[in-house]
């Protein structure tokens, strides 16, 4: 049976380099404990906020993949997706992020848009 925990990410600012590692759950030591090995944990996003603060829209991208790429066909979420002066833009959804995928990203202005999102964790 399934235990996972609430996690929050966020909130930080986003850059304007679109290759920008926003979210990735890996541990990089699994060594510890004696008479187990521990497994590397699963992110399951299901709520993530982008709040632009500024007086001008701004545009936002997300892919999931690799670490710091964004290649084609692996966009995910907003892909140039324009925010207004002054509002948010939601999602909700489920997506699974395993501790090989990053969610990466960023916006057409450096500090422009923060990001924060929630889901659960847990352990394969």
């Amino acid at each position: 049976m399934a235990s996972n925990r609430v996690l929050r990410f966020g909130p930080v600012a986003m850059s304007n380099t679109l290759t920008t590692n926003i979210l990735n759950c890996a541990i990089t030591s699994l060594s510890g404990p004696v008479g187990f090995t521990p497994t590397q944990p699963y992110i399951v996003l299901r709520h993530i906020r982008i709040v632009n603060k500024t007086a001008g829209a701004v545009t936002f991208s997300l892919w999931l993949g690799a670490t710091g790429a964004n290649t084609a066909g692996t966009e995910v979420i907003g892909i140039g997706k324009s925010i207004p002066a002054n509002d948010v833009y939601d999602w909700y959804g489920l997506l699974r992020l395993n501790s090989t995928d990053f969610l990466v990203g960023g916006a057409s202005a450096a500090t422009s848009l923060s990001i924060q999102g929630e889901g659960e964790i847990g352990f394969s």
